[in-house]
């Protein structure tokens, strides 16, 4: 049997990416062999083709997928064949036909909701499930200011909070994006391309700043996150878009106000199986009541995987994105 898989040989820009016929192996002790319908891209897929992210080259990228159980290895006891299951993190590689996937790490799809929405909202819907949930617990009435708030996690983070009660501040690009992130949930948006972030957040809060700020963006941002912090806020830099943030030294903080800084990953939030089916369950949960909509931007073939790399990082995106093998 063959899978249709896109490897790279170096680490690099998008035209990396190429497409390739290669033999799969029967599913092993542990695994399930899943024929994959629909894959989501993430910016952590750029992360690891980029090379911000060393991988042992050649190899395969891709952190979520969707798709049905063709066939099971021995011990699997989490699903059968004929599931249809989503999956998001651990190693790379979902741009791919066919994947032999450790059975622990896939979550059954519920009823009613598609295998495109389910691989575009896993990787990201849980992203902000521990973000607004258990990183830093938002709560109802609480300012939060969310950068690329017109993206896929970034969508679904306005829906939450607003659900959760929390007053949402987001920041976009451009008037079309900032209308797209208020449709979401977000009672404020502001457009980075013309309006200071801070003197906004300041305004939005009558002077006192944020108890917590949600960087996806890193670099570009880390002042202007710091400088909307309330004292003994949360600096939550979970993204790096645009590089690395600098080194922080604790005097920082402390000139600050006493602030936080802390930098999680999904990897961590969602290590044990536990979690991993917690916050999946969360996910699809809300989109089950109708609080969650997935906003599906841009859907490519998967052999088009190198054109939806330069999309994604060149900003033409909005919400989620998904490769159709």
């Amino acid at each position: 049997m063959q899978a249709r898989v896109v490897r790279m040989a170096a680490q690099g820009g998008p035209e990396v990416l190429k497409i390739e016929d290669l033999p799969i192996a029967e599913p092993a002790a542990g695994e399930a062999l899943v024929r994959q319908t629909v894959v989501g891209v993430n910016y952590l897929d750029v992360y690891h083709r980029s090379g911000y992210y060393t991988l042992p080259v050649p190899c395969s990228v891709g952190s979520e997928a969707a798709g049905v159980v063709e066939r099971v290895g021995p011990d699997v006891t989490e699903v059968k064949a004929g599931d249809r299951v989503v999956y998001a993190g651990g190693a790379p590689g979902s741009y791919a036909s066919h994947r032999n996937v450790p059975a622990g790490r896939l979550v059954v799809i519920p009823e009613g909701i598609s295998d495109e929405t389910a691989a575009a909202v896993m990787l990201k819907g849980m992203t902000a499930e521990y973000l607004l949930n258990r990183c830093y617990p938002l709560k109802a009435g609480e300012h939060a200011l969310f950068y690329a708030a017109a993206g896929g996690v970034g969508l679904l983070a306005g829906q939450w909070g607003k659900h959760i009660g929390a007053q949402m501040i987001g920041v976009a690009a451009g008037s079309d994006k900032c209308r797209l992130a208020r449709e979401h949930g977000y009672s404020e948006v502001i457009d980075r391309t013309k309006e200071n972030i801070v003197e906004r957040v300041k305004a939005i809060t009558g002077g006192a700043g944020v108890p917590v700020v949600y960087d996806s963006v890193g670099k570009a941002t880390f002042d202007t996150s710091l400088d909307s912090l309330k004292p003994r806020g949360y600096f939550v830099s979970f993204g790096t878009t645009t590089g690395a943030p600098p080194p922080i030294e604790a005097g920082v903080l402390q000139k600050h106000g006493s602030l936080y800084f802390t930098r999680p990953t999904l990897v961590t939030y969602c290590s044990a199986r536990e979690d991993l089916v917690k916050s999946a369950g969360a996910v699809f949960d809300l989109l089950k009541k109708g609080v969650l909509t997935v906003h599906i931007g841009a859907r490519y073939p998967l052999a088009d995987a190198a054109r939806a790399h330069a999309d994604l990082e060149a900003g033409k995106t909005v919400g989620s994105s998904l490769l159709i093998p």
